[in-house]
Order: C-alpha cells, then sequence, then structure tokens
C-alpha cells in the first residue's frame, strides 16, 4: 500500500486535505474466515481495480471558541501548529471514521503496532464505509481543556461490505457520537476515557427473518435474499487509556451491538473485549522502537449464530456449519527503528476458534512488516 498525504492551508482557521492511495494484492485466504482479521490493511475484495483512488479529501473549518491557543502535532489530519484551547472543528467530504472515533494512543496503528483489527478498532463499531474503509459525510468536534465532544453524519454502502454508497443520506445513512474525557483511572497519571455510540440505517438483512424463510422453503437461509429495505442497528463502546509508568500504557476496549441485523460495514462481530498493554523503547534505550501485546474476545449474538450454523454466509464468515465458540486472539509485535523513516516489525498471532468455530484452528499466524515514510 502507498498513500500520498497532501494538504493546504487556505486561511488561519481553515485548510483542505487530499490523500491519494494505491493498494493491491489479495489477504491471506481473501480475507474470509475471521472475525478478527489478522491485518487491518488487507484489501478485502481484490478484484478491486489496483489504480490511484481518493482515500480522503476534507475540508476542515476551525472555530475559535477561546483566545488562548494550544500547541497541536501536525499531521496528515491537520496542518495547524497550533489550535484555540476551546474550539469547535468541522470537516466535510470524504474520510474513515476511524480517522476521529474510538482512537487510542496504544490500540490503533496498524503501520507500527499492532495489525489484528479487532484489536486496532472495536470490533463490533460496524462503522460507515465503503470496501476500502472510507464514507462521505461530515463531522463536529468540540474540544475543551479536558473533554471533547464529536458528532458524525456519515453515506453507509448499498450491499454489504460493498464499494458503492447510497447517495440518499435520507433513506441510508450512519450517526456516530462520541465523549472523550482526558483524565486518568488511576490518580496522578494521565488517562483517557472514551465512550461511543453508533446508530446504522442500511439495507440490511435479519437473521432470525431470513432463516424462517429459509426454512420454510427448506432452503439455505441467505441475509441478502429479500427486497430493498431500511432496517436499523445500534451499538456501543467503552475505549479506554492509562498510563502506567513513563514507558508503560495500559489499554481496553469494550463493545456491542444489537446483532439481530446483517453485519453490513466491519466485520461480524457483535461483542468484543480487548485489553493490552505498549511499551516505549526508550525503556530499552531505544527511543523510536515500541512493542505490545493484547488479548481480545470477539461474539456473536444467538441469531447470528443459529443462521451461520443453518449454513448461511456472511461477508466474511461461513463454512456451512457451526460449532460455536468465542473467537480469542493473542497478538504480540516489536516494532524496531531501522534508520530516518525505516521501521521493521516483527509480530504473531495466536487465534482459537476462529471465526467462532470449535473445529477449526487453534492457528498461529507470524507476520513481519516494512514500514517507510517520507
Amino acid at each position: 500500500m502507498v498513500t500520498l498525504y497532501t494538504g493546504a492551508r487556505l486561511s488561519k482557521s481553515t485548510e483542505i486535505l487530499v490523500d491519494v492511495e494505491e493498494a493491491g494484492g489479495a489477504a491471506l485466504s481473501t480475507g474470509l474466515g475471521l472475525a478478527g482479521d489478522t491485518d487491518l490493511d488487507i484489501v478485502r475484495n481484490p478484484l478491486l481495480s489496483k489504480a490511484p483512488y481518493l482515500a480522503r479529501g476534507m475540508i476542515h473549518k476551525v472555530f475559535a471558541l477561546s483566545e488562548d491557543q494550544v500547541e497541536n502535532q501536525r499531521s496528515f489530519f491537520s496542518l495547524f501548529e497550533e489550535l484555540p484551547r476551546r474550539r469547535l472543528e468541522v470537516r466535510f467530504g470524504k474520510f474513515s471514521m476511524p480517522d476521529f472515533f474510538d482512537i487510542n494512543s496504544v490500540g490503533s496503528d496498524t503501520h507500527l503496532q499492532f495489525t489484528n483489527w479487532t484489536i486496532d478498532n472495536n470490533g463490533a463499531y460496524d462503522y460507515a464505509a465503503d470496501t476500502r474503509g472510507y464514507t462521505v459525510g461530515f463531522t463536529a468536534d468540540y474540544e475543551d481543556r479536558n473533554w471533547g465532544f464529536r458528532f458524525a453524519e456519515a453515506l453507509m454502502p448499498k450491499v454489504a461490505n460493498g464499494i458503492d454508497l447510497v447517495w440518499k443520506p435520507w433513506q441510508a445513512h450512519a450517526e456516530n457520537l462520541e465523549y472523550e474525557l482526558r483524565h486518568g483511572l488511576i490518580p496522578h497519571k494521565a488517562g483517557v476515557v472514551r465512550l461511543l455510540a453508533y446508530t446504522n440505517y442500511a439495507n440490511m438483512g435479519i437473521y432470525r427473518q431470513q432463516i424462517t424463510q429459509a426454512a420454510a422453503r427448506d432452503a439455505t437461509p441467505d441475509i441478502t435474499a429479500h427486497p430493498w429495505h431500511i432496517t436499523r442497528k445500534y451499538g456501543f463502546g467503552i475505549n479506554l487509556e492509562q498510563s502506567l509508568t513513563r514507558y508503560l500504557t495500559a489499554f481496553g476496549r469494550f463493545g456491542w451491538d444489537n446483532g439481530k441485523t446483517e453485519s453490513f460495514a466491519y466485520t461480524e462481530v457483535d461483542q468484543t473485549f480487548a485489553e493490552g498493554v505498549g511499551a516505549k523503547g526508550a525503556w530499552w534505550h531505544r527511543t523510536q522502537d515500541r512493542a505490545g501485546i493484547a488479548f481480545l474476545t470477539n461474539a456473536i449474538k444467538k441469531d447470528h449464530q443459529n443462521y451461520l450454523a443453518a449454513g448461511g454466509l456472511g461477508f466474511l464468515l461461513g463454512d456451512g456449519k457451526l460449532i460455536y465458540g468465542r473467537e480469542n486472539i493473542l497478538e504480540s509485535y516489536y516494532t524496531m527503528h531501522v534508520w530516518r523513516g525505516i521501521y521493521l516489525a516483527p509480530g504473531v498471532q495466536h487465534i482459537v476458534d476462529p471465526g467462532y468455530n470449535r473445529a477449526r484452528g487453534p492457528v498461529i499466524v507470524p507476520s513481519f512488516r516494512a514500514h517507510i515514510e517520507f
């Protein structure tokens, strides 16, 4: 994968950001068979064009609500060196929902940290996205000294894991809300608590309904076998960061969704717990190195289980039968800074009951990454 980040400041409070990507190749097992897939950066649909495409293109406007300024670390999401301490930030255009929601400093960066996509993101957060992980919409983010609150409205895809979005927001749409409190759970140590809620309206099937209809015909259920109709899916999440020492930070996530409607945009998870710790290389005199270990457990609701057990297929899971068990994953990595913008990172994942099926696995997946920044 290659990404070209560009941007231009139009004024002291307005900027435009444009990112172009090129992605190719195919995932291990074409990305099928796991809810917590081993690599968040995989191309889930290898039939997509390998030509460069617009990943992000947005206008970012900052409304100052106080005169005092705070330092801002420049990145591909913002070019400003300083921002008002109290402010409202509005973005409009194409972006990825995890650019601004469910962020975690220890478990969100696939380039230098963990790679499993239910460690780097909340697995039960079925956020609005096309196959490549992007959507179109707007965000509004209010930030104060120790807390923030953000909202997003975005378009949903036409079909599960589809590349095309529905350009009728009065029919298919998603609302996302997150409250962030920058306060540690341990006295006198830094930390962050984030509370997430979302709701999706899209052309999603209902598991129990499709099972009943298929049983009446003595057929295999198909979650996509229904006329166009808009159904609702909703969920919640908790995202925690807690500094333990100068060099160690613990993190955790919990996610839940109602599980009755089709897993549609991200992955097939209805409940998830994840916990882990990240270490800074300065601890062992390697300032730009880092390491981490995390454990997660994913689950699906009973209707979803029954659908897979009856032979139904989701956009990621289904092999004709199911002996249900929670999908449990352990991942560790070490990222080594080699020279300037070059990083190498060996890692390994141990997966028990992949795809929630006790008849499969366990599986050990080693990995090796090379990351180059210019």
